[in-house]
């Protein structure tokens, strides 16, 4: 059953290496997750679940350890999921790519990016409430597929977390990576709206068609949340909402 969830964005720029001069134009975005993390740490989980969208060929389970990095944003910086946060903690320094040994295991998936920065976040709270587990969705996922997939998250334990990482539109300015779409900034405030309210039926009526014309990489893993909370009771509360370089940023807790 859902307990708890913690919805951030899933930038790479919120890791510090990767936005280098730039670090402070997120600050309130990593502040707000911290709050988030706590909220989910308080609801004593079984099982935490790593939610994010995929991409071609990366949809599917991440089990604790698997490991990721930011090396094509230009940084040797590498992270794992769970079990010790960053490579460099327990392996005298190394990092992920530093040697021959140093992959993530013999047929391991890397972690794709949004996974990544999810583990970058809990490594930078010191998780260590329960186990950690990632899932990744392609963003293509209808609705329905997404509904159930958060339904079977719920049921892995008896009291199971989610962070969902996710963002709204990338079409709300010029200079936005999708360019200006005169329809991304009601998307994003239904989007919003829902996610401070834990409203399961408006994230579930988030259109898929439109979603993809706006690049909302947030909007399979919500409806996932929106599954996996259904009968959960749970209240809402958005502690961060902002769109720097023209993309849809939320932060919100369940519990």
């Amino acid at each position: 059953m859902l307990v708890a969830a913690a919805v951030c964005p899933a930038p790479p720029l919120l890791v510090p290496e990767v936005a280098a001069g730039a670090v402070a134009e997120l600050d309130g975005a990593r502040t707000a997750c911290s709050d988030a993390l706590a909220v989910l740490a308080a609801s004593r989980p079984g099982l935490l679940v790593v939610v994010g969208a995929a991409g071609s060929g990366e949809a599917g389970p991440y089990p604790e350890g698997s490991r990721g990095g930011f090396q094509g944003f230009g940084v040797d910086c590498g992270v794992r999921l769970g079990d010790g946060g960053r490579p460099g903690d327990d392996d005298g320094g190394a990092r992920w790519g530093d040697g021959p040994g140093d992959g993530p295991g013999e047929g391991a998936r890397p972690l794709p990016p949004a996974l990544a920065v999810g583990a970058w976040l809990l490594d930078h709270a010191r998780w260590g409430a329960a186990p950690v587990e990632g899932f990744a969705v392609a963003q293509s996922l209808e609705t329905g597929e997404a509904l159930r997939t958060g339904r079977d998250l719920a049921a892995r334990e008896d009291r199971v977390a989610l962070l969902v990482m996710g963002d709204g539109s990338a079409c709300r300015t010029l200079k936005a990576p999708g360019y200006l779409d005169e329809r991304a900034e009601a998307f994003d405030a239904a989007a919003a709206a829902a996610l401070a309210t834990a409203d399961t039926a408006a994230l579930a009526a988030l259109d898929v068609t439109l979603a993809a014309e706006l690049q909302a990489a947030g909007r399979a893993p919500w409806q996932v949340l929106a599954g996996a909370a259904e009968g959960a009771g749970l209240d809402g509360r958005l502690l961060y909402e902002d769109a720097p370089y023209g993309v849809g940023y939320f932060v919100a807790a369940w519990s």
